[in-house]
């Protein structure tokens, strides 16, 4: 049997999860929103990084159609896959990387900094301070595998 190494502490958040004094549950609720939607930011930025790979995948994948097609005699239809789609911008002007690096350094760089500011505007900085609320709601307090942390 597993022995409880449990304290006191372990039944109450962290310091970094406890609400400040004179932070409102409207304002816990509102940075939790804000918390949400920089999720959201995060996995369309993931997305990104997958279409860039695919996309990629998809470019290197018909270079190797063109040369077997050229291999097959199909001089052909190899010289127009290659010259129409082999390296070709999937955004005027742009390969993938350099859509994700304009996203990067603009909408999510600043999408990040104004979710920080916020933070630390209205909540000392603390973080996911909404979640950490929901779990002491929820948690069973008291019970093992239910502790506030570790």
């Amino acid at each position: 049997m597993d022995e409880d190494h449990r304290t006191e502490d372990h039944d109450r958040p962290a310091p970094e999860h406890r609400i400040p004094d004179g932070v409102d549950a409207a304002t816990v609720e509102a940075l939790g929103k804000l918390s949400e939607a920089l999720e959201l930011v995060e996995d369309a930025r993931g997305s990104l990084y997958n279409f860039h790979r695919k996309t990629g995948g998809a470019d290197l994948a018909l270079g190797e159609a063109v040369e077997m097609l050229r291999s097959a005699g199909h001089e052909d239809v190899a010289t127009r896959l290659e010259e129409e789609l082999v390296g070709r911008n999937v955004i005027e002007g742009r390969w993938t990387f350099q859509i994700i690096e304009d996203y990067d350094d603009g909408y999510y760089t600043e999408f990040r900094r104004q979710e920080a500011a916020a933070r630390n505007e209205l909540a000392s900085g603390k973080r996911h301070l909404h979640e950490a609320r929901m779990k002491e709601e929820r948690r069973t307090h008291g019970k093992r595998h239910h502790e506030a942390r570790p």
